[in-house]
């Protein structure tokens, strides 16, 4: 990464971002923030990827129809990078359940639902780094410096 504290988080845009037509909208909050986008592709995800990035959720009650509502169209996948870029893409998305996530979040302000949620975003640092190992291949993740890197950040939290 181009700096030692920069951290990786995937993001899934979901089935229904794509399909509202909202993937403009919804990117540029994470370039407004200053957060740098490294990875982007759009892809159909199979069930085997599902399983495995689901696996948590295997035995929940609620799988199998997330897998369905997550192969029911293309998804845009995304690794975004910045320091601390787990907690800030976190506050930017908002919490799970639409209805419940203040006005300014992603989900405050295009959710209703707690299950069709527009975007999913890793929850932890190690996750971040699991998350994009698996859904991105080597050659698909980019190292750049965002010409507006030292205005994004304190000179502190660059030290």
């Amino acid at each position: 990464m181009a700096h030692p504290k920069e951290e990786r988080t995937l993001i899934i845009l979901k089935p229904d971002c794509v399909q509202r037509g909202i993937l403009g909208q919804v990117i540029e909050r994470f370039e407004r923030k200053g957060l740098k986008i490294t990875g982007l592709k759009m892809m159909q995800l199979s069930d085997a990827e599902l399983s495995g990035h689901y696996a948590p959720h295997k035995d929940k009650p609620f799988f199998e129809s997330l897998k369905k509502y997550m192969k029911s169209a293309p998804v845009v996948l995304m690794v975004i990078t910045g320091i601390k870029a787990v907690e800030a893409v976190r506050l930017i998305v908002g919490p799970t359940k639409g209805y419940a996530a203040d006005a300014g979040c992603i989900r405050g302000d295009f959710s209703m639902s707690g299950n069709v949620t527009i975007v999913h975003a890793s929850d932890s640092v190690e996750a971040g780094k699991s998350e994009t190992e698996r859904l991105f291949k080597e050659g698909e993740i980019f190292d750049y410096n965002r010409a507006d890197f030292l205005h994004v950040y304190g000179e502190d939290e660059l030290s």
